[in-house]
């Protein structure tokens, strides 16, 4: 019997992602390959998020596609937060589904595989328990950048948020584990490591000093090779003054804040148990900027949230114009159950909601193209990422990947690391050449 091959399509965030590489390295160390398609594949899997509405319904068309897709005889998973979440719920709902396996049964995967496809392979070395935080090995991605997850889980109380329900509490990684995953996606050509979790700045409180990010972010910068990091979700509760000495000072470390502000009116932050105001905000922005005038700055933000007035949405209008932040998304609120927000008086109506967004990204869109704007004629280094249509894509340090735009170059290959001068802007995007 040859090989059964799998087909793993990931949806959600990037925390995802890096559960997939490993979910397929743990896959292949049985002795699994990986198909060239879901036509071609005998199991297909779908790693689910579960985060708002629109996530859940995204995951289950996912699934519904790929359940039209596989070939007579295949076999299907789904895994992930909503298969943690829904996990009988959805075995009732899609009994086409062959297994359905949750996050804190992941150590069950190969077992499951092995069950679903008869394979009986001889002298394969199994991982009969497996968290998918620790050290497992990852498949190179032949891209230049790679995410790296140092916790899994949440403590924040924060009202709207069903990640704690999802993912549990935080639970940080030890360093040298952390390092030692570095390392490996290093020598498989990863230049720029992106650090993830699910409350990234609060990194090693829960395993005791020295333990915190500021620390992490010292001891990475040793590994040989290694071109930048970068933070991803950063928790302004958690923003202290020695995490932004380490940020700003070590050259390897992007000059990029992705500050988790949600809101900028007191009223709904204390509704929505997270810290702060617009003056806050403001103030910290500022104090970011006096360290690093070049820093590049993003944020996320609710609207529509319980009880959100239409002066609610004018002060977060008012902050955005005072803010000048590079770069913001915009998420209409969702009402997850059994979140304290779902059973709030006052829901705002949907079409409410998302006429506010539609406001609120309208006035950022402009900034934005204002911050890009005042960059042009400057040199950047630029990471080139892919080539698209014959254009090579990259990004500098005040582009994260797949969230933000991108740098058009003239020139270049996929992992160089160029300088290039910046000549126009497009949306969003940016056009450079390579000097």
């Amino acid at each position: 019997m040859s090989n059964p091959t799998i087909w793993l399509q990931t949806l959600g965030c990037a925390k995802n992602q890096v559960d997939s590489e490993k979910v397929l390295a743990m896959a292949a160390e049985a002795g699994y390959a990986l198909a060239g398609s879901p036509e071609d594949a005998d199991v297909v899997m779908v790693n689910t998020c579960a985060f708002v509405e629109e996530a859940r319904a995204e995951s289950v068309d996912a699934i519904l596609d790929l359940e039209g897709r596989r070939k007579p005889g295949s076999r299907s998973i789904v895994i992930g937060c909503m298969a943690q979440r829904f996990g009988s719920e959805l075995e009732q709902a899609l009994p086409e589904v062959d297994a359905v396996v949750g996050i804190d049964r992941y150590g069950e995967l190969v077992g499951i595989l092995d069950r679903l496809t008869g394979w009986q392979p001889v002298q394969i070395r199994r991982r009969p328990v497996m968290d998918i935080l620790h050290a497992v090995g990852r498949p190179a991605s032949g891209l230049p950048y790679a995410y790296l997850k140092v916790a899994e889980g949440c403590d924040k109380p924060c009202t709207f948020c069903a990640i704690p329900k999802i993912r549990g509490r935080q639970r940080s990684r030890r360093p040298h584990e952390i390092r030692q995953e570095a390392e490996g996606l290093v020598r498989s050509g990863v230049g720029e490591i992106v650090l993830v979790a699910q409350d990234l700045a609060a990194y090693g409180k829960d395993i005791g000093a020295p333990g915190t990010l500021a620390d992490l972010l010292a001891d990475l910068s040793g590994i040989e090779g290694l071109k930048a990091l970068r933070l991803l979700y950063l928790h302004p509760r958690e923003i202290r003054p020695r995490l932004l000495e380490e940020m700003t000072r070590n050259p390897l470390v992007a000059s990029y804040f992705d500050l988790s502000l949600q809101h900028a009116s007191g009223r709904l932050l204390r509704a929505m148990k997270r810290p702060g105001d617009g003056e806050r905000h403001l103030e910290l922005i500022a104090r970011i900027r006096e360290l690093d005038p070049e820093a590049a700055l993003r944020s996320s933000f609710i609207v529509g949230f319980p009880g959100e007035t239409e002066d609610d949405v004018e002060e977060l209008a008012s902050f955005l114009e005072e803010a000048r932040l590079d770069w913001a998304g915009f998420f209409s609120y969702s009402a997850e159950s059994g979140t304290p927000a779902a059973e709030m008086p006052d829901q705002v109506d949907r079409e409410v909601a998302m006429e506010r967004l539609r406001y609120l990204s309208g006035i950022q869109e402009e900034i934005t193209a204002e911050r890009n704007a005042g960059w042009i004629g400057r040199v950047v280094e630029v990471v080139v990422d892919q080539v698209e249509d014959g254009t090579p894509v990259g990004r500098s340090h005040r582009q994260a990947p797949e969230i933000d735009g991108v740098i058009r170059l003239d020139r270049g290959t996929p992992g160089e690391w160029l300088s290039a001068r910046l000549v126009g802007t497009h949306g969003p995007d940016m056009d450079a050449v390579v000097v």
